[in-house]
């Protein structure tokens, strides 16, 4: 894994286009620590740049930006691609000849031969771009489901991407303005929904698209998309599906020529992950957790168990909170955009970092695809219940805009908001998992735009928005409430905050970190799993497919990979969090309780003065 960035300033001499292209490599060093490189076209218009990670092929035959011997297409590329090796053989068998064992080299083949349909036959985790110096242009891809970042800024003839947003902003060329949109989705979910970013002329390369520039103008096109629609599947074939789809990811995942190690955080999805490797890996695994002294948050001897259960070598740190707080400044400079999350991963890398690591596996994804989470029963209950509500006219919008106005509790006023819309499975979602209510949203946009109001109070005291498009459901007719579920959750808090925040806190340290849940191949065969099977409350097709999860580790109660932030932000934070209201001017009739409101309003404020400073 690395980092990549790019600019593209056509028809323009810019004698500072090493300069800039040198700022922005600068930015990516944390994510590339073992080489770096930089092409710059001979005409002085495009410039590419790469920071390395050494995965695959350690030698300098991997080294980046690449080239085809004709000296027509370049590529950078982050991330890694698990079926190269048949991609490659089968390439040789057409004759082509390679310089390197990367998979780097088999994209820039594939690319020569088929153009924007190399895409399709890539399975992994990616975002690349690839210049054309001949007809001039840019091609620029990013993985299905969204695990590698790619940003972008377009003025007339001049692009450039990064991995990062600060690497982006980094060759001074966008101008630092916050977005609207980008601002309304943090303050109402607690991460940016793509393709927005906080930068207003900054955007997000989608999950599953792909991009191409020519002379300022572009065109982009989605290739891939999960499909629900159920088959004829029985339990047992079920159960063999699920079983045969994550032995096969899992032996993918693995391909490395360093060694690769596993977060293990004591629930069902990191427990299946070591299981099954245990019988694809030969030698001893190694896992890592973390622990706390706080009971109710601590798992560290539950996943101890687990290790010692398969025969693995466990590294676990406890994090008190006075380690938290010393910290916290790193963290908070390691911030990409701002998310509500990311703190337990980045603590959890440094773990695997300082022991030397540099690829480890997650359980991530596993809550999304077999129904963990609470939203798979709470949120078609909400759509269900507003529907009654609206049989009677005016009476689910009368009672959304009373509790939107007079209601006593966060979240009421969340519900306001939904009640007054049409029930959708989308708007229901992002109730479910809001942070702010819509006019909380818009009175905090207000006071810290600069933009123009977006919301003027009419002389009732309503208030009405722009519409800010976020997530949007409608999977087809064939599709359940559960499927719709699994989808916002895939494209919702996966893909913008989960996935995000493991990519930068993961490679602030140096860290690869892989997801074999979040695997299209593996996707591909479990979705037509009809949802009644494979959304079984308890994850009860997961744990029936694999066998070797203990009955200790499936019986226990539930718990997420959290931290206890709401008694150290009493405690050790108090001095970086207690005065929101005031740094930030927040109106003091918006409450800043549960502690995650607070949590979310500090971190906008450190990353705002860290990218203005």
């Amino acid at each position: 894994m690395c980092g990549i960035a790019g600019i593209i300033k056509l028809n323009t001499n810019d004698g500072n286009l090493e300069a800039k292209i040198e700022k922005m490599q600068t930015a990516l060093q944390h994510r590339g620590p073992d080489d770096a490189g930089i092409y710059i076209s001979t005409d002085k218009q495009v410039a590419l740049a790469h920071t390395r990670l050494s995965i695959l092929d350690l030698s300098p035959a991997g080294h980046q930006p690449m080239s085809t011997t004709d000296n027509r297409y370049h590529i950078t590329f982050n991330g890694e691609i698990y079926n190269f090796q048949e991609l490659r053989e089968n390439l040789i068998s057409q004759g082509e000849k390679f310089h390197s064992q990367t998979d780097t080299e088999v994209i820039l083949k594939l690319y020569q031969r088929i153009g924007s349909d190399c895409v399709q036959h890539l399975r992994g985790m990616f975002a690349f771009a690839i210049w054309d110096d001949l007809e001039k242009t840019c091609f620029l891809a990013r993985d299905p489901l969204g695990i590698k970042p790619l940003y972008y800024y377009q003025l007339g003839t001049t692009l450039v991407f990064a991995s990062e947003l600060r690497a982006v902003l980094a060759s001074g060329l966008p101008a630092i303005n916050m977005s609207v949109e980008g601002l309304y989705g943090y303050l109402t979910t607690g991460s940016v929904p793509e393709p927005y970013t906080l930068i207003a002329d900054i955007h997000c390369l989608p999950a599953g698209n792909w991009l191409y520039w020519q002379n300022g103008n572009t065109t982009k096109k989605q290739y891939w998309q999960i499909n629900f629609t159920p088959e004829a599947i029985s339990p047992p074939e079920a159960q063999e599906i699920v079983r045969k789809a994550l032995l096969d990811s899992i032996e993918h995942h693995f391909i490395s020529d360093v060694p690769v190690g596993i977060f293990l955080s004591g629930g069902i999805d990191s427990t299946t992950i070591l299981a099954l490797a245990t019988q694809t890996q030969q030698s001893q695994l190694s896992t890592y957790s973390i622990a706390f002294a706080e009971s109710e948050f601590n798992e560290g001897e539950l996943a101890q168990k687990i290790a010692n259960h398969f025969g693995a070598k466990h590294t676990e740190y406890q994090v008190t909170s006075s380690f938290a707080k010393s910290i916290l400044r790193d963290f908070l400079t390691a911030i990409d955009q701002p998310s509500i999350d990311g703190f337990n991963t980045f603590c959890v890398s440094k773990v695997a970092h300082e022991n030397g690591m540099k690829v480890v596996l997650s359980g991530l994804g596993g809550d999304e695809i077999f129904g963990g989470y609470q939203s798979f029963k709470k949120v078609p209950q909400m759509v269900k219940w507003a529907k009654k509500l609206n049989i009677l006219p005016f009476l689910g919008t009368g009672l959304g805009i009373g509790l939107e106005r007079w209601g006593n509790s966060p979240k009421t006023k969340r519900l306001g908001d939904f009640l007054k819309q049409p029930p959708t499975f989308a708007s229901a979602y992002n109730t479910f998992r809001g942070i702010f209510s819509h006019q909380e949203a818009c009175m905090i946009i207000n006071q810290l735009s600069t933009s123009t109001p977006i919301l003027p109070p009419d002389k009732g005291g309503k208030s009405e928005s722009i519409s800010l498009p976020l997530l949007r459901g409608g999977l087809g007719s064939g599709s359940t409430p559960e499927d719709e579920v699994s989808f916002l959750e895939l494209s919702g808090y996966m893909r913008n905050q989960l996935l995000r925040d493991s990519d930068i806190m993961s490679m602030n340290w140096g860290l690869e970190l892989r997801v074999p849940f979040v695997d299209k191949i593996l996707l591909e065969a479990v979705a037509p799993i009809p949802s009644n099977i494979r959304l079984a409350q308890g994850k009860k097709l997961l744990t029936q497919a694999i066998t070797e999860i203990p009955d200790w580790v499936i019986n226990r109660p539930k718990k997420g990979f959290s931290f206890p932030f709401e008694s150290w932000m009493k405690t050790e934070f108090s001095d970086d969090f207690d005065n929101v209201h005031q740094n930030l001017n927040i109106p003091l009739n918006i409450p800043l309780n549960p502690w995650y409101r607070r949590w979310s309003l500090a971190i906008l404020k450190h990353w705002w003065e860290q990218i203005n400073s």
